[in-house]
C-alpha cells in the first residue's frame, strides 16, 4: 500500500496552471514555498516577487508555471481538495451507509497531519491556508466563468461524493446537497471561529468541528 501511495500524483485541472508544477523541480519549489510564503504573511500581501526573492529565482520564472496568484490559490485548493477525496476514498471503502457517512465526516473535518507521500508540500500549512483563505479562491466576479471552465470540478466531485452518502443513509432526506456543502464548508468555518472568535463557536481544545458536524449529521438524519 505504501509503495502504490508513493506513485500516487495529486491530478490538478489542467486550465489552471500554464505548465504543470509537478513537471519539473523548479516547480515542485514554487507550490512548496508559496505555502509557506501565503501562510507566514498571508494571500493579501502575497506577490510572485516575493516568491521569487525566496526561492531564489526571477519573479518571470513563476509566471511560466502561473499566470496569477488568483490561480496559484486555485491550484492549491484544487490540490488540497483531491487529496482529501483520495483520503474520502480509501478511508469510507466497504463501510455500511451509517459508518461510511460518519468517517467521511470526520476525513473532511479533521484536523491534518502531514503526509510523507508529498515531500514538497506541507499539508498541515496548506490546510491551515484552506481555513484562513480558501473563500478568496470563490469569491470573485468570475466564479462562474471559472466553474463552467471546470476549476472547481474536484470540490463540487467531493461534495456530490458526501451528498450520495448522505442518500445512501436517509433516502428520504430533503436536503442532501446542501447538508454535504455545509459540513464541507462549515467545517472549514468552525477551524477558523476555534482560532479567532472563540466566543461564537462551541468547538475548542475540548470539542472538535468533527464532533459538531457528527453530533449535527446523526440527529439531523434522525428526525
Amino acid at each position: 500500500m505504501d509503495s502504490l501511495l508513493s506513485n500516487l500524483k495529486i491530478a490538478v485541472p489542467e486550465k489552471i496552471y500554464v505548465k504543470d508544477p509537478e513537471s519539473s523541480a523548479l516547480g515542485k519549489r514554487i507550490v512548496e514555498h508559496s505555502i509557506i510564503l501565503i501562510d507566514e504573511i498571508g494571500f493579501d500581501s502575497f506577490t510572485f516577487k516575493k516568491l521569487g526573492a525566496l526561492i531564489g529565482s526571477n519573479e518571470s520564472s513563476v509566471y511560466r508555471y502561473f499566470e496569477s496568484k488568483h490561480k496559484l490559490l486555485l491550484y492549491l485548493s484544487s490540490w488540497y481538495w483531491a487529496w482529501i477525496e483520495y483520503q474520502l476514498v480509501m478511508e469510507t471503502h466497504n463501510l455500511n451507509p451509517s459508518d461510511k457517512l460518519q468517517k467521511a465526516v470526520e476525513v473532511v473535518s479533521r484536523s491534518i497531519k502531514e503526509d510523507s507521500n508529498f515531500s514538497h508540500i506541507n499539508e498541515v500549512i496548506l490546510n491551515r491556508i484552506m481555513v484562513n483563505e480558501n473563500s478568496k479562491s470563490f469569491l470573485t466576479k468570475e466564479v462562474d466563468q471559472e466553474n463552467k471552465e471546470g476549476y472547481f470540478v474536484i470540490y463540487k466531485r467531493i461534495v456530490h461524493r458526501l451528498r450520495d452518502m448522505v442518500i445512501a443513509m436517509a433516502p428520504h432526506y430533503k436536503y442532501p446537497s446542501s447538508l454535504a456543502s455545509t459540513i464541507i464548508d462549515g467545517s472549514l468555518h468552525q477551524h477558523f471561529l476555534k482560532n479567532h472568535f472563540k466566543s461564537i463557536t462551541d468547538c475548542n481544545l475540548n470539542v472538535t468541528p468533527t464532533q459538531f458536524y457528527k453530533d449535527l449529521v446523526l440527529n439531523t438524519l434522525k428526525s
